[in-house]
């Protein structure tokens, strides 16, 4: 009977554990679609960004655990990808600040777990050195570099494998906010109507340039953290806390009393929905 309660044990806490990694994915793909928000980061703050680096990097090592460890947040992130292509024109149309208000919250709520992390092999003046000037120039880049691809790019299957490289770059260097570029560049709504819509001419380039940027970064950013762990956490906390400030919403004219109101709320939730994220996280570890 013993044996039996704990196999049933194991079977909802891995019932659990795969529910859960495919719920972070489908955030983690939220930082494909929505401008200002990145993959990378999301996958750093949810503590799967190391692990994730590692399997990419030596992707024969291990590969059925990480395969199936990693199988619910693919699975999750694709799922993400396609629900918001169809809800994000709507949602940022209607409710953009009061949305952002939440992605805001998540993202905060995990930061303690992000900041523990950052420091369980030693923190030094230096990494926080490094934290304050990647926040300085992250935040800087981030709200003057996105200008230079203003403009409108041809539609085809060679920009369709440059906004996938793009993708790719926003999982791989976390707080870069890929869709933040594809806006400027024209190519955001086409690319959100291309999934949406199925359309293969579109999704294919996009994923194959994806896969081909992280699978070709992936082994850099494996070997700086062999060498230097702590600075490049640091590294990503300063690109986090600059993405995060990015996607404060600024202007809250036409919400209404309502409107204005449901942002702390929202706020809230997300701290708490992401704070939790975090504490479950440590069942993994």
């Amino acid at each position: 009977m013993e044996e039996n309660q704990k196999v049933i044990e194991k079977r909802e806490n891995t019932s659990k554990d795969w529910g859960l990694r495919f719920f972070k994915g489908m955030f983690i793909g939220s930082g494909f679609i929505l401008p200002g928000v990145s993959g990378g980061a999301l996958a750093a703050v949810f503590g799967m960004y190391e692990r994730l680096i590692s399997f990419l990097a030596h992707i024969t090592r291990n590969f059925k655990e990480n395969f199936l460890f990693f199988l619910p947040v693919g699975l999750g992130g694709v799922t993400g990808v396609f629900l918001l292509s169809f809800l994000v024109s709507f949602l940022l149309g209607a409710y953009e600040t009061t949305i952002l208000w939440f992605f805001v919250g998540c993202i905060a709520g995990t930061v303690p777990a992000l900041w523990k992390e950052s420091g369980k092999k030693g923190r030094n003046k230096t990494d926080l050195l490094i934290m304050v000037v990647t926040f300085i120039l992250g935040y800087l880049f981030l709200l003057y570099g996105a200008g230079l691809f203003d403009g409108q790019v041809e539609q085809n299957v060679y920009t369709w494998l440059m906004a996938g490289g793009l993708i790719g770059l926003g999982m791989i260097v976390p707080g870069l906010s890929p869709s933040n570029f594809l806006v400027y560049m024209g190519l955001y709504k086409a690319m959100a109507d291309g999934f949406k819509e199925v359309r293969l001419e579109v999704i294919i380039p996009i994923a194959i340039g994806g896969i081909v940027c992280v699978l070709g970064l992936s082994k850099v950013m494996d070997f700086i953290f062999s060498k230097a762990y702590s600075k490049l956490f640091h590294f990503i906390l300063g690109i986090v806390f600059a993405s995060t400030i990015m996607i404060i919403p600024t202007n809250y004219s036409g919400l209404g009393i309502l409107g204005i109101l449901a942002c702390p709320v929202l706020f809230v939730a997300g701290v708490a929905l992401g704070w939790w994220m975090s504490r479950l996280e440590e069942q993994y570890k």
